[in-house]
């Protein structure tokens, strides 16, 4: 199905832009045939043009246009577009769909201008003569997209080059984009194979970077556009169900007209509008939703003039009508990345019927509809102080564009950069968290620590060793949701920066290109990291199961070696003539709080309360015995052992370290564990014979003190808790 042969008066329904319909086609035909005008006077081609961009920007000088326009026709005279219309009416109808949106007369002119260096004679030297440097540029930068070859073979290198003409200047993908869309709409013309290719190349890339750069008129049209010609049958049934709710009371309008009411007795100045979905929109509300109402067929559109207003707005609906909370999202607190701002709610009227509502001001709506177009020339001065951290000054280059250019620059070679491209692409919502320094991070949805990382340090991320999501530890695997606030750890802040790195295991949880890319450099400049780093000191094994050691006198112990349980004398047991025994699960000192079983042989095991092996033998049936600490008394007070746990972040050194701080607190080592390294952190298990079970809160402070050490804990906790 061609795009042409859509039914106009169900895509009026859209929102958007009005079309170039085939009625100012032929208008803009006659215009050009007749030549061009007496020198001084406005063409009557670009007459509708002229009064539209005035409208935006009343002091417009279109004398600019004027010569731009005579240029255009003169140069294109002749050629003719594959409908049979003179060519000249290409570049007219761009520029009528950039002044719609309300770009500036720069941009305007170079729309014009933007096929003559690539089909005509005239040169970019001409160009940049007559209408200066600036138009130059632009003009070179759309020839130079214009050359693309679409072909599958082509895509990395150019869209590659696309990235950096759009980083350079938003404006020269502002007329690519206008372009394709005034390609699109007269796409019927061409072979179906090639309007397929054509609107997949649109819809993989161009409609994306309309989504980030904000310019949702132009993104929603093209989307429908590309529906209409690869899912026919689906745009068919669409169309359907639209023209079937035309002929139907809309219960939207009602809504309308009770939210007028609402806010006009609380004082508050505002265009309400319904804002019918477009049919792409219809169509993924269709799949989510299923059968669809009139009032799931488009919005409500509340238009104020200051921020203050929109709160004020969503006040008095959530008072006035019934809020469905978990519709609430305030994308003016927190802009989304591609500019758009707005307060998104619904609400449900008496007769239970629910409304989506959309709050912005005035200036909102026109970024919302524009994006980037609407931000005028990027190279004016600036009103605005200096740009939030991580953000170039230049408004109309926002965040992810900075991020784009940064990683293409530094992929390794054009299919890296074309995968990582689509990949980035694809996300099509964006998740901020808030840095423990004040600022923000926007992050496509499902990033982990280890893209957040890379996006605040860039290659100094190679350095970070963990992380904090709302104030808990976190492994740089965790997935980050929208909101939270996240401190990065950074081996920076120990003395052992030198030796830190990412290991293989990044690559795993990495989502966004940046991050992947400078995994692999570095992974790549250092093959040693490529191998499982081996453990220091004793084979690394499990720590010792709680439940195999409880009352067991020979139960395995970390390390491999068989450390017995202390027979414990300083101990009393309700059991005359039973030997008593402290367990090697929980190891327990005085003044611990214990719980004796009785077990084979005739002895008693002497757990802590928390032990986990107390639940399980209680459950067991076990039998409880009494017991007690002994003051004053003890025998062999050298003889209390307590197993620790010690959870780090993994560096070189770290076994020598904390042997070290154990060893000048007067304590002995019996036996220690170091299990291998899991996303950068590991876990020591130290059993210790104490001469004195009083320093053993000296013992387990002084062990947090040693440099990438953030936990000590006492065995007995369950192991999920401990590498939770």
């Amino acid at each position: 199905m061609s795009a042409e042969a859509t039914d106009h008066a169900a895509l009026g329904r859209r929102r958007g832009l009005p079309r170039i319909d085939l009625r100012n086609l032929r208008r803009f035909s006659r215009a050009a045939l007749l030549g061009s005008p007496a020198r001084g006077r406005l063409p009557d081609a670009i007459e509708h043009v002229a009064k539209v961009h005035r409208a935006h920007h009343p002091g417009a000088d279109l004398d600019v246009l004027r010569q731009a326009y005579v240029l255009a026709e003169s140069s294109h005279r002749g050629q003719m577009r594959k409908s049979g219309e003179p060519y000249i009416t290409h570049p007219l109808a761009v520029t009528l769909i950039l002044a719609e949106l309300g770009a500036e007369t720069t941009t305007l002119t170079a729309s014009l201008l933007h096929d003559t260096v690539e089909d005509t004679d005239v040169t970019l030297d001409q160009v940049g003569e007559q209408f200066g440097e600036e138009v130059r540029y632009l003009v070179d930068g759309v020839t130079k997209l214009e050359k693309v070859d679409y072909g599958a073979a082509a895509e990395p290198e150019t869209f590659r080059k696309m990235l950096v003409a759009t980083g350079n200047d938003v404006r020269v993908m502002s007329i690519k984009l206008a372009d394709r869309l005034h390609n699109m709409r007269t796409l019927g013309v061409m072979r179906p194979e090639k309007q397929a290719r054509i609107a997949k190349v649109t819809r993989d890339v161009l409609i994306p970077l309309a989504e980030r750069l904000g310019v949702q008129a132009l993104k929603t049209e093209l989307e429908d556009l590309v529906f209409a010609i690869l899912h026919p049958a689906e745009y068919a049934r669409t169309r359907e169900l639209l023209l079937d709710h035309a002929g139907r009371p809309d219960p939207l309008a009602r809504a309308a007209e009770n939210v007028r009411t609402v806010l006009h007795e609380a004082g508050i100045a505002a265009e309400v509008l319904v804002r019918p979905r477009h049919f792409v929109s219809v169509h993924r509300v269709g799949l989510k939703r299923g059968e669809l109402t009139g009032s799931d067929l488009g919005r409500l559109l509340v238009l104020v003039s200051e921020d203050a207003d929109c709160y004020a707005v969503l006040g008095e609906l959530h008072t006035c009508f019934t809020p469905v909370i978990s519709e609430f999202k305030d994308f003016i607190a927190v802009p989304k990345f591609n500019l758009y701002q707005s307060l998104h709610t619904a609400v449900a009227g008496r007769d239970g019927e629910v409304a989506e509502v959309l709050i912005r001001t005035h200036q909102m709506h026109r970024v919302a509809e524009a994006g980037v177009i609407a931000l005028g020339n990027p190279y004016a001065p600036l009103e605005a102080a200096d740009a939030p951290d991580g953000e170039r000054a230049d408004p109309t280059r926002p965040g992810w564009l900075s991020r784009l250019l940064a990683w293409q620059s530094a992929a390794p070679d054009p299919d890296t950069f074309w995968s990582s491209l689509r990949a980035e692409l694809a996300q099509d919502r964006e998740i901020t968290v808030f840095r423990s320094d004040g600022g923000t991070l926007g992050l496509p949805a499902g990033a982990s620590c280890v893209d957040a990382a890379y996006a605040q340090y860039g290659e100094a991320a190679h350095d970070c060793i963990g992380a904090r999501v709302n104030g808990r530890i976190a492994t740089l695997s965790t997935v980050l949701r929208d909101g939270d606030m996240l401190q990065l750890l950074m081996a920076r802040d120990t003395r052992d920066a030198a030796s830190s790195g990412p290991s293989p295991e990044w690559l795993d949880h990495a989502r966004t290109p940046a991050a992947r890319i400078a995994i692999s450099r570095w992974l790549a400049a250092n093959p040693e990291r490529q191998q499982p780093p081996s453990a220091t000191g004793p084979d690394p094994a499990p720590a010792e199961d709680p439940a195999g050691a409880a009352g067991t006198a020979g139960a395995g112990a970390p390390g491999g070696a068989a450390v017995r349980t202390a027979v414990a004398p300083s101990v009393a047991a309700d059991l005359p003539g039973a030997a008593v025994r402290l367990a090697g699960c929980c190891t327990p000192v005085p003044p611990d709080a214990v719980i004796g079983f009785a077990v084979r042989g005739g002895a008693v095991t002497v757990h802590r309360e928390q032990c986990p092996a107390v639940s399980r033998m209680t459950a067991a049936g076990r039998s409880t015995v009494g017991v007690r600490w002994l003051d004053g008394e003890g025998g062999d007070g050298g003889d209390y052992r307590v197993t620790l746990l010690a959870e780090a972040f993994s560096r070189p050194h770290l076994l020598a370290d904390l042997t070290e701080a154990i060893a000048a607190e007067g304590v002995a080592v019996v036996s220690a564990a170091v299990e291998p390294p899991r996303e950068q952190r590991v876990r020591h298990t130290y059993t210790l014979q104490l001469p004195d079970p009083g320093r053993l809160p000296t013992l387990m402070r002084a062990m947090r003190d040693v440099p990438g050490v953030y936990d000590v804990t006492r065995a007995g906790r369950s192991m999920a808790a401990t590498r939770s």
